[in-house]
């Protein structure tokens, strides 16, 4: 029997290509490599698995690299992820049963595959976000869709997790959700958090948006203060708020204007402004914590000598003012709250 994941792994990795056909069934053999989307089994080609080669080092039989994600490991990793396992020792009983070996006497848990990272860590963030695909043709882009909100420009901080982890709390069992997430990045690209939007797999209604049927439908983790989910590149003129729905309404309408959601109201009035900036416009939601957020902001940025100017939803905020009223009537309604030398950020 073997002792630990290593020699469980190894024992995989000489009949690589049956695990592949069996965990990762959306891929095909091509050559020396099993190729598929992703290790959670998502159709296509970014992600290649070694069928053969010595069992260990360099080139290895089980391993795999996933191009697009960065992501990496043997197959062990194939196991976990594709069954969405969360104990390690669900993992190693897993692959026992395909083995058809005996289950794991409890003498001691093994050994991680992977490096842990603390909770909530910028690290957990990135990788999170390694983790994830590119949103084109996933759920994000059927609910982003379904808020009004045809086209994303600049799309590289949103991405596309097929089985995010939910905790309601440290009592409940762990769940999986599909979920949107977004990468939070500071002044020099560096990403320090993630923002996670879990989705509902069964559609739209107009009570949730789209979103899940959970108590907590958004967390964030990371490095947040001052930082923001940004879309283009910050130059001399930026919009700033709150939400990341709210913000991408408002590049619809400005699509060649940079901008930034720092998530809440209270994040808002701390984000920290590019060096570059000569004018700021925020993009307030009309309540309470959001007139709060836009004297704390605006005081900051024109103390920085940075000129300010509020954009104003007519409804609650300005995602809403695209489903009641349409992009046309948004784009009317902001032309006359822009300074006559940005009307060019409605063009693209």
């Amino acid at each position: 029997m073997p002792r630990d994941a290593s020699e469980l792994a190894r024992r995989l990795a000489r009949d690589a290509e049956a695990v592949c056909r069996h965990y990762l069934s959306n891929g095909r053999r091509q050559g020396r490599y099993w190729t598929v989307g992703d290790v959670r089994n998502t159709p296509g080609r970014s992600m290649f698995v070694r069928l053969s080669g010595p069992e260990s080092g360099p080139g290895a039989a089980g391993h795999w690299t996933d191009a697009a994600s960065a992501e990496y490991g043997d197959l062990l990793d194939v196991i976990r992820e594709s069954c969405s396992l969360v104990d390690f020792r669900d993992v190693v009983d897993e692959a026992r049963r395909f083995l058809s070996l005996p289950r794991a006497e409890p003498h001691g848990a093994p050994k991680p595959v992977r490096t842990p990272v603390p909770a909530g860590s910028p690290e957990a963030a990135q990788r999170l976000f390694a983790m994830s695909q590119p949103i084109r043709r996933t759920l994000v882009e059927t609910y982003l869709r379904n808020r009004g909100i045809k086209a994303v420009y600049d799309a590289g901080a949103l991405r596309f997790h097929p089985r995010c982890y939910y905790r309601p709390d440290e009592h409940s069992p762990t769940e999986t959700w599909p979920a949107m997430i977004a990468a939070v990045t500071d002044l020099d690209g560096r990403i320090t958090g993630a923002h996670r939007t879990w989705l509902d797999p069964n559609g739209f209604d107009a009570v949730r948006l789209g979103k899940a049927p959970i108590d907590t439908q958004r967390k964030a983790m990371g490095g947040l203060l001052g930082h923001a989910v940004r879309f283009g590149v910050s130059g001399e003129v930026m919009a700033a708020g709150e939400g990341i729905e709210t913000m991408l309404s408002l590049r619809c309408a400005l699509p060649a204007m940079p901008m930034a959601a720092a998530l809440s109201a209270n994040h808002l009035a701390a984000l920290l402004l590019p060096p570059a900036l000569r004018r700021l416009y925020i993009a307030r939601d009309a309540d309470a914590a959001g007139d709060l957020a836009l004297t704390a902001l605006t005081e900051r940025a024109e103390a920085a000598g940075i000129e300010v100017l509020a954009l104003s939803p007519r409804r609650g905020d300005f995602n809403e003012d695209l489903r009641a009223f349409r992009l046309g009537a948004l784009r009317r309604t902001l032309r006359v709250q822009l300074a006559p030398q940005d009307c060019c950020f409605t063009c693209r």
